[in-house]
């Protein structure tokens, strides 16, 4: 699917001259999107070890969690976003016996290299469709999608507000968008625990297991620079969403947000 009259998109590329953060360090806002790239082409054959490190193996739960209050129905049209190795597309065609269709759209095509052989490995042929595509530009028509997931993604987008009004744009009236993402642990002692934890534990861990200590160090700065859970609240209402509302996962190590074009 493509927008109409090449209109996809909100991003004018000449106000990327903004600086960005890219895990611990200023870069410019045209140069992020290439570095994100980089880490996810190096982590993309062992993503969901390296999901399994960053969480303890907890993020099969949340994940359920966000499917069912997804609630997909058979029939219905779904964008997942930065999705590439097709774990959430796998899991609402599970819930509604491959009778829904899903659409993902991620930004390293290594990582849809991964989610396409997994679904041939499945016997899914036909119901996931996999597109190449920047969050911030979604390559897709207004009001085309029923629903509308990112998962563990929005963090490493260069302007999530923008991939907010785009995830938005594509939803048609009474859509609903939900996205889950590492966040903020709201118990005081288990915030000082996970602190140490994912900041000396976690890169140690990737040299290890993932053989890749940097793209650990780049995700872990990633978590602490992503907004609190109210601020991502208010960041979904500035691009439209209604009826926002958030749940803590694990005290807060991850937050469901839910929000609604009306």
């Amino acid at each position: 699917m493509s927008a109409p009259d090449g209109k996809a998109g909100t991003t004018d590329n000449d106000t990327r001259a903004e600086p960005a953060w890219f895990g611990d360090r200023p870069v410019d806002a045209a140069e992020k999107p290439g570095l994100v790239r980089g880490v996810f082409d190096s982590v993309a054959g062992r993503y969901d070890l390296m999901n399994d490190l960053m969480s303890g193996g907890v993020h099969r739960l949340w994940k359920r969690a966000m499917i069912d209050r997804l609630a997909p129905k058979q029939g219905e049209i779904f964008l997942d976003v930065a999705g590439g190795t097709g774990d959430i597309a796998f899991r609402i065609l599970e819930r509604t016996e491959r009778a829904a269709h899903v659409t993902v759209c991620d930004l390293t095509p290594a990582m849809l290299e991964v989610g396409r052989d997994r679904a041939i490995d499945r016997g899914i042929l036909t119901a996931i469709d996999w597109v190449t595509g920047d969050a911030e530009n979604l390559p897709f028509e207004n009001a085309a999608m029923d629903g509308c997931t990112i998962a563990f993604g929005l963090r490493n987008v260069t302007h999530p507000e923008r991939a907010l009004a785009e995830m938005h744009r594509v939803l048609k009236p009474g859509g609903r968008f939900l996205c889950l993402e590492f966040s903020h642990v709201v118990l005081p002692g288990l915030r000082d625990l996970y602190d140490v934890f994912s900041r000396s534990m976690l890169p140690t861990l990737g040299a290890g297991g993932a053989r890749d200590r940097a793209s650990y160090e780049y995700l872990v700065e990633s978590i602490r620079r992503f907004p609190t859970q109210e601020a991502l609240a208010a960041m979904m209402r500035d691009a439209g969403f209604d009826l926002v509302s958030f749940r803590n996962l694990s005290a807060g190590i991850a937050a469901l947000h839910v929000g609604w074009r009306t």
